[in-house]
């Protein structure tokens, strides 16, 4: 079927992003984790329940078996990150994502908007489009839909051979 949704990233919030790494990359030796980057929302113009708050973590991610592994260490400010460490102090998997190309984007986020699934966040990135959905009482887990851009198929090849 044109533009399903493939599964493609497990995102774990961690109250200590280092600890997660080495554990990850020492411990089970999951290798290709670059040093954690600082993000802020606001330079991804990425809203939070429909607004622009201020939020900042750090994250970081690799490729590991055919999928994309993110960790995210909430710093302070506001965002589901930050929501989901206040709510599981331990950390854990807050969201998974699947992609498709960036044109079928508005049909599949359309059909979640109009079954009453709430966007979290969103984000309008030059690699892609994401909309994150509160799919917890459905799937115990928020739900991201990554629209892909020609230039995000790029990225994701470089990082699958980074990985």
């Amino acid at each position: 079927m044109a533009g399903r949704p493939e599964f493609a990233q497990i995102g774990w919030v961690v109250p200590n992003i280092y600890t997660a790494l080495n554990f990850l990359s020492n411990t089970l030796g999951i290798a290709g984790f670059p040093p954690p980057e600082y993000i802020r929302a606001q330079d991804l113009d990425m809203t939070y329940y429909g607004k622009a708050v201020a939020g900042e973590w750090l994250t970081t991610q690799t490729y590991n078996g055919g999928t994309f592994i993110e960790l995210i260490q909430p710093l302070s400010g506001q965002s589901m990150f930050h929501d989901y460490l206040a709510q599981h102090p331990a950390g854990g998997t807050q969201h998974i994502a699947f992609r498709l190309p960036v044109s079928d984007f508005d049909r599949v986020t359309s059909v979640l908007r109009e079954q009453g699934y709430t966007v979290i966040s969103e984000v309008d990135h030059p690699i892609a489009r994401m909309a994150f959905f509160d799919t917890c009482q459905t799937l115990g887990v928020v739900t991201e839909i990554m629209g892909i851009t020609p230039q995000g198929y790029t990225a994701i090849e470089q990082m699958q051979k980074a990985g």
